[in-house]
């Protein structure tokens, strides 16, 4: 494909030559559909430099945006990077001294935010701030500056864009993303234009002709959904955004997309409903439903004719209802993020979903591996893509060198130095193992622990483990310097209400329902039922149930729902102590 993509905007006019169409990008806002055709988005985008220009952005300059998905986002986009400024992402739901750290390390002078509440946030933080920032709203909000402004303004300004254009090499940065992941300090990472077209170009694998429309939900402020979004406008996909993760079912259904980008936990709640309506149904149905399922998990790419004969059947009878449920037309299924369960991806492709999952970091704008049509592994991230070695270390740590490494941490030559080696293989801080070509990640370095006997935990196999169990909401395992692993978990509420129904125990309050003797029992045998799998020392021995589930706001999950194990071991400290105690004085259950 097109060879004169060198430098990410050079996509408007890939797009403006190739594909010009009716809907572009498209948002829904407050309820209704925002449209945009190549050609508006590509003027309005144009109109929105030239404005930025008159406000001092230039070559190097830095312009923040803060807001949900929608397609402002993206003009604002193409529209800083078009002048050889660095485009500086943030997360709506960022702390505000996180935000403060962020404008003053990259000496942001715009930033565009979304709506009321993060200009609010926003003016706050800038108020402490001693240089001049300009802040611009998407939405239109009183007293504030309207980007549309800035937009009028570029209108009427005579400026010659190719002139900017023109300065930008593909060795140029595109963009600092800040990331603070679970610890420390926010770094910032400088990603390349060339990263990027790179990234998007090599990934184009995975995508077969005829995927059309794209629905969009995880946050663009992350590189995955950003790079996806660039994939996109690369293979003429147009983009549809869900107004909120609450609308996605309703969005879906409205855009029917041929693809969309998804982390596992969502897939994870998807299937988890799907058996709950499984196990309301009676009879034959019920029947029916559990011997496709049992069919699906047990789905390979090369099974033979009597298995893909029965699978026919399945399809028909059960999985169609699936693919409505997802619009009916989705061709692709693209996982990334965190480590997605091989049982769950093969009952997706049985029933006529292929989910490919993919594996990267920030730092590697963002992918290293993937699988796809040609290539694909159940239970491994995929083969690098074309451009990207993968070595293993003698410790096991993956370690990646090639087109897609960034520049490096900003204003951080000594994390740099610390990241990348002499040889030029960054390296990723996650486990994994080569075979046949195919990646697998086992475990992130920096989470695995010891246990006082010495023996070494990876903690997300034995999770992913667990969370198989529709009951299990979320796990976290913690014991590093105790005698055994133990677990905090947070029950699937809404599951266990009906659970609770069906055996005649009075629910109360989510408090009250995990000090339930039976309640506890059950747990207590789902977890021995997963610790099968796991050698003697890894095995969850103890565990406390949660009352309330982690989320972003409540500070327990990144923005990719990665959990934040140093806040959660810090909030639950109380609970995780009289779990050790209650077994030194052999109490058989705890909390």
């Amino acid at each position: 494909m097109s060879a004169s993509v060198t430098r990410v905007f050079d996509l408007l006019k890939h797009n403006l030559e190739k594909f010009s169409k009716d809907e572009f990008i498209s948002g829904k806002i407050n309820g209704e559909w925002v449209k945009y055709s190549t050609q508006q988005f590509c003027e309005h985008t144009d109109y929105l430099s030239k404005g930025l220009t008159t406000v001092g952005i230039g070559k190097g300059s830095r312009v923040a945006i803060m807001s949900t998905n929608r397609p402002e986002w993206n003009i604002g986009d193409y529209a800083i990077m078009q002048l050889g400024a660095y485009q500086i992402p943030l997360y709506p739901t960022l702390a505000e001294h996180d935000i403060k750290f962020i404008i003053e390390d990259a000496e942001i002078s715009v930033v565009f935010v979304g709506d009321e509440q993060l200009y609010e946030k926003v003016k706050k933080v800038i108020s402490e701030v001693k240089h001049d920032i300009k802040v611009y709203t998407f939405n239109k909000v009183s007293g504030a500056s309207h980007w549309q402004e800035l937009v009028e303004i570029g209108k009427n300004t005579d400026v010659d864009l190719e002139t900017y254009r023109s300065q930008v090499t593909p060795d140029d940065i595109l963009t600092l993303i800040y990331t603070s992941g679970t610890t420390g300090t926010p770094k910032g990472v400088m990603l390349t234009h060339d990263n990027l077209v790179q990234n998007f170009k090599k990934s184009a694998v995975l995508l077969p002709k005829g995927v059309a429309h794209g629905l969009s939900f995880l946050p663009l402020s992350h590189i995955f959904e950003r790079m996806i979004s660039y994939l996109y406008a690369y293979l003429n996909i147009s983009i549809y955004y869900a107004e909120s993760m609450d609308t996605i079912v309703a969005d879906i259904q409205s855009v029917k997309p041929t693809v969309f980008s998804t982390v596992p936990r969502l897939l994870e709640k998807v299937y988890d409903k799907i058996v709950e309506k499984g196990k309301a149904l009676t009879g034959i149905k019920k029947m029916i439903f559990f011997w496709s399922l049992a069919l699906a998990e047990k789905y390979d790419t090369d099974k033979g004719w009597w298995y893909t004969f029965k699978l026919g059947i399945a399809r028909k009878l059960v999985f169609t209802k699936w693919q409505e449920a997802l619009g009916g037309n989705i061709e692709v299924i693209i996982s990334g993020g965190a480590a997605l369960n091989p049982r769950l991806a093969r009952v997706f492709w049985a029933a006529g979903l292929p989910v490919f999952e993919g594996y990267g970091l920030t730092e590697t704008s963002p992918v290293i591996s993937v699988n796809y049509f040609d290539a694909i592994k159940f239970g491994s991230v995929g083969k690098p893509i074309e451009g990207v070695e993968v070595k293993i270390a003698q410790d096991g740590e993956i370690l990646v060198k090639g087109h897609n490494v960034m520049k490096g941490y900003y204003n951080k030559p000594e994390l740099t130095d610390e990241a990348i080696d002499n040889e030029g293989f960054f390296h990723t801080g996650d486990i994994g193992e080569l075979t046949d070509g195919y990646l697998k990640i086992t475990d992130r370095k920096k989470e695995m622990f010891k246990t006082a006997g010495g023996k070494y935990v990876a903690p997300q196999m034995i999770e992913n483990k667990i969370k198989e169990a529709p009951l299990i909401e979320q796990i976290m395992v913690v014991g590093e310097n105790r005698k055994f692993p133990s677990a905090l978990v947070v029950p699937n509420f809404e599951a266990l209400k009906g659970w609770c129904k069906i055996k005649g125990i009075e629910y109360g309050s989510n408090e009250t329902v995990i000090e339930n003797k039976e309640v506890k029992g059950k747990f207590r045998r789902l977890i021995d039922e997963a610790n099968k799998e796991f050698g003697n020392w890894e095995q969850i021995k103890q565990f406390a149930l949660l009352p309330k589930e982690w989320s972003i706001d409540g500070g327990e999950l990144t923005p990719k729902l990665s959990l934040k194990r140093k806040v959660i071991l810090e909030k639950n400290k109380d609970v995780i102590e009289k779990i050790y105690k209650d077994a030194e004085n052999h109490q058989p259950e705890t909390k």
